[in-house]
């Protein structure tokens, strides 16, 4: 019997049970629909973020107070006052691998207008933070240069700041809001960004002169961070070891100590993020993966009644000359047949979910090509794999006891 010959002997017997066919396809349809979803969910997220941190800059990079050891006992990096103006301005003037920086000093409290109030914080800022963290004024302008050697009380608010305090729609600019009883005058609205990717609202913010909130809100002399962009992407690492030199030498550290900060580039972020995203999309996976070698034993078990039921029909084959391979063939491309069938179902199932369901449910999504063929790949070695038993059991059988079976 040829190949042909078989496949249509294999159609047709699963087409005869066509409710218990579809059953045992079940189970392959709904892990199979279950992996594509995980992957679409973890690859849209990876994806979502890598374009959210895009938006900061990639070439971004951010200095902070390094953790070190006191007295046997780690410090808080929020607690440590290593970076100072000294620090900024060496930046500044020595730079060649960094074109544009800006210390930062930030504060959250509540921010009042009239009879309206929210809690925010203020971000002291110079003048270049908007440039590196690609952002823009859609109403009024930034604050100057002079502000900053002033001191003066003036700030760029963000659209919730201005939803929050200005509900009746009020013109913001040129009004004067307060932040811990400091009055401070808005000069400029922020162009909105929305929530990223970890639920934060990016415009509940207000960005004053950082000696602003230095001298007259934190009252201070050091800086949370300094954030700095490179000159182009490729060139972060170069950037990374020319601020690492700057600020060794500023601290006057040994050349045995370890660093008092840490830099960070958004590069280094993004595969951190990626990273993590891949070992959760890999656990969401596994999980889904289970049902398939549940759906594979069903369809194992089912194949196995098949046999029994057709013993004598199996006994009638091989008296007329068919061989123990060729009975156990028709059985597996039976076995194949209904799991390639589900696990075709499956992927229709999954697709669709993902493309149409999950963004519903306001969850990235992006169904990876290859995950298809994988797919499609793991239902034909279920059906190979699980209907192997079933169709060796077929294949041993003995002829004359096969036709005397009832």
């Amino acid at each position: 019997m040829n190949i042909l010959n078989l496949f249509k002997v294999s159609i047709r017997a699963v087409a005869n049970n066509k409710m218990r066919s579809f059953l045992s396809m079940l189970g392959i349809i709904i892990g199979v629909a279950a992996v594509i979803i995980m992957m679409s969910i973890g690859q849209g997220s990876k994806e979502s973020i890598r374009a959210e941190l895009s938006t900061m800059g990639t070439n971004l990079l951010t200095i902070r107070p390094g953790a070190d050891m006191r007295g046997g006992v780690r410090q808080d990096p929020s607690a440590m006052q290593t970076l100072k103006m000294a620090d900024y301005e060496s930046i500044v003037k020595q730079k060649k691998f960094v074109t544009k920086v800006s210390p930062e000093v930030t504060a959250s409290g509540q921010v009042i207008y009239g009879n309206n109030n929210t809690t925010t914080t203020v971000y002291g800022e110079s003048t270049e933070y908007l440039d590196i963290k690609l952002w823009s004024v859609e109403e009024g302008d930034c604050f100057t240069d002079e502000d900053i050697k002033k001191a003066s009380k003036v700030c760029v608010v963000g659209k919730t700041i201005v939803d929050e305090l200005f509900a009746d729609g009020q013109d913001p600019i040129g009004k004067t809001i307060r932040f811990k009883s400091i009055p401070m005058r808005i000069v400029g609205v922020l162009k909105s960004k929305g929530y990223n990717s970890w639920g934060m609202d990016q415009d509940n913010v207000i960005i004053a002169p950082y000696t602003t909130v230095m001298k007259r809100i934190a009252a201070q002399t050091f800086f949370s961070s300094i954030n700095c962009s490179a000159i182009t992407e490729e060139l972060s690492d170069a950037a990374i070891e020319e601020l690492t030199q700057i600020l060794r030498t500023n601290h006057k550290l040994k050349e045995e100590a370890d660093d008092d900060f840490t830099i960070r580039s958004q590069a280094e972020m993004m595969e951190t993020m990626s990273t993590t995203m891949d070992t959760v999309t890999i656990i969401l996976v596994v999980a889904a993966a289970f049902s398939l070698l549940v759906a594979g034993i069903g369809i194992m078990n089912i194949m196995l009644v098949s046999v029994t039921e057709r013993t004598k029909e199996i006994g009638l084959r091989m008296a007329v000359g068919a061989t123990g391979a060729v009975i156990s063939l028709q059985f597996l491309i039976e076995s194949v047949l209904i799991s390639l069938t589900g696990g075709l179902l499956g992927i229709v199932t999954g697709c669709s979910v993902s493309a149409l369901l999950v963004p519903l449910m306001g969850m990235p999504s992006s169904v990876p090509a290859w995950s298809i063929w994988v797919s499609f790949f793991v239902c034909v070695c279920i059906g190979v794999l699980f209907g192997y038993i079933p169709a060796q059991k077929a294949a041993n059988m003995d002829p004359i006891e096969a036709i005397r079976h009832e």
